[in-house]
């Protein structure tokens, strides 16, 4: 029994609150003023790698009493997403049938009430380019980008047709255009189907140079991109990783990298005055082997103000999230109560190490 219209109501509110126009929204700033809220800036809060194991599956079964709720696997962090003006996940594995079969490593087909549980911790549009977009084929596309349209979140890095892919993603966040553009490093050896190489894109820096400057031409102010890249659980980002970011953030074409897929925390760097998160880590996974580090990740927040030079970041913060195994397997932010103290101090230092380690610390990013 699918939770969906119950939850696409809750996803379609969360929406409008977070893309409502600054006429309908305004902000009050002190005594007798009105501002529209474009005025005020808006934040970004951005997580890492949602990667359903069977194990996931199984907890949210539990969680479901029969039937598969993931709700409470992510809402450790649903304040925080749903604080934001705009939420962005990456939803990593293609989604399944109803009825399955589902799927785990190596070739992901996750059930489809994850869509449902995304929308309800407040996400409002998800990167889809990852190395198991094409897992199952283009059904596996078409039917992952269809349970999303029916949740109600936004979606970028796959298509289902050369117009859609065609047709770059802008989102209206309080009145302020944003764009969002998704690439992936590649497919497991899998090769995008002959004819339909625009079912997902393929990271070039060039690419995703020219999908942000179609953004901006469909009136977009701010493009932030969703690069999934890197060497899996390696803290440091490559040399490929660092010569992309400097390419894509040396052009005024987008103002911030998101980055995924090493499934361990990353840097983030400040590189021309604009924010690159190496990695966010895993949001929410369960490895069949665990190795700490892959339990661990960041909500990266951001945000941009208007200035004299357009759309920037005036805030960057990271939280630090932990998976907690349990049982009950949840993800929880690594100041939650319900997490073991001993591990939450853990996290918070690896964390704090990583994140900070390329001198972001000193160039203005705090800890959330």
């Amino acid at each position: 029994m699918r939770i969906r219209s119950v939850l696409a109501a809750l996803a379609a509110g969360s929406l409008l609150v977070a893309c409502s126009t600054p006429d309908d929204d305004p902000v009050i700033t002190g005594p007798g003023s009105v501002t529209p809220r474009a005025d005020t800036g808006f934040t970004v809060a951005a997580t890492g790698d949602v990667l359903i194991h069977p194990a996931l599956t199984d907890q949210a079964t539990v969680d479901g009493g029969g039937t598969r709720d993931y709700r409470p696997l992510l809402a450790g962090i649903a304040d925080d997403v749903s604080g934001a003006d705009l939420g962005i996940c990456h939803l990593e594995t293609p989604l399944a049938p109803e009825e399955g079969p589902f799927e785990g490593y190596p070739e992901f087909s996750a059930p489809p009430e994850i869509a449902d549980a995304l929308a309800a911790t407040g996400y409002d549009d998800c990167s889809t380019a990852s190395n198991h977009t094409i897992d199952q084929g283009t059904d596996g596309v078409d039917r992952t980008l269809d349970e999303l349209d029916e949740a109600g979140i936004k979606h970028t890095g796959s298509a289902r047709t050369e117009q859609e892919a065609d047709t770059p993603l802008v989102l209206d966040v309080h009145g302020v255009k944003v764009g969002h553009v998704s690439y992936t490093f590649g497919f497991n050896g899998k090769k995008l189907p002959s004819g339909k190489q625009w079912v997902s894109n393929t990271l070039d820096a060039d690419a995703v140079l020219e999908e942000a400057r179609a953004a901006r031409a469909a009136g977009a102010e701010v493009v932030i991109a969703s690069l999934h890249w890197g060497t899996e659980y390696q803290h440091e980002p490559t040399s490929s990783q660092r010569g992309i970011a400097e390419q894509v953030l040396s052009d005024p074409a987008v103002d911030l990298i998101i980055g995924h897929h090493a499934h361990v925390v990353q840097p983030m760097e400040k590189i021309g005055g604009k924010w690159v998160a190496y990695g966010l880590g895993n949001s929410i996974a369960r490895h069949e082997e665990p190795r700490g580090i892959t339990e661990e990740g960041l909500l990266g927040r951001f945000h941009f103000t208007r200035s004299g030079q357009g759309w920037t970041v005036d805030r960057a913060e990271y939280v630090p999230t932990v998976i907690d195994l349990g049982p009950p397997i949840r993800l929880r932010t690594a100041d939650d109560p319900g997490l073991d103290p001993e591990r939450a101090a853990e996290a918070v230092a690896r964390t704090d190490e990583v994140v900070l380690s390329l001198g972001a610390g000193g160039a203005g990013l705090a800890r959330g």
